[in-house]
């Protein structure tokens, strides 16, 4: 079948992004409980725990898709493709239709990646949870590069859509290249 929507009359791919939205205002309102009965510090913390886990699944699955990363030039990285598979974390565990960004290779071992919608920023603002929420993305990108085999000498973000920026900037270092496999 070609169209979204089925004989019997369903459009498929409008109840997927309804699931996605309510999986989303579930974990936003989750976030809410944890930070009303056990103060934000500690939702921010199970909150970045289980974002790194669920990285760290994805980082392995696009390890196995892709296998072994290619070594490139006097580094022995190559950043080219280890930006690629970045993306692919990203586009695996967070659809275009909720974030809108991109990934660039700056330099002989940084990565940057630039994020300028996050449906989680705009879930939170909704759930009236915006103050005191912290991001997650350094402890998702740490997830990522595990399961990529990857070893990062910085991970860190320059600007902050929740900080009121027009987007985030992140930085990834890369230390080492990736294991053959990226084995987990």
């Amino acid at each position: 079948m070609s169209t979204a929507t089925s004989d019997d009359g369903v459009n498929h791919r409008a109840r997927t992004l309804e699931a996605y939205r309510l999986w989303w205002q579930h974990d936003a309102h989750w976030y809410q409980g944890v930070a009303g009965r056990f103060g934000q510090r500690v939702a921010n913390e199970i909150n970045a725990e289980a974002m790194r886990k669920v990285a760290l699944k994805v980082g392995q699955q696009v390890a196995r898709r892709c296998g072994a990363l290619p070594a490139g030039g006097e580094g022995g990285k190559d950043l080219e493709e280890l930006r690629r598979r970045y993306d692919e974390c990203g586009d695996r565990m967070f659809p275009q239709e909720l974030r809108n960004a991109s990934t660039e290779v700056a330099g002989e071992d940084l990565i940057v990646l630039t994020l300028r919608r996050n449906f989680a920023i705009t879930m939170v603002r909704m759930a009236g949870s915006l103050e005191g929420y912290r991001c997650p993305c350094t402890d998702v990108h740490a997830g990522w590069s595990e399961g990529l085999g990857v070893t990062l000498a910085e991970n860190r973000a320059t600007s902050c859509l929740r900080e009121g920026d027009k987007e985030c900037r992140l930085l990834m270092r890369v230390r080492t290249p990736a294991a053959p496999g990226g084995e987990g």
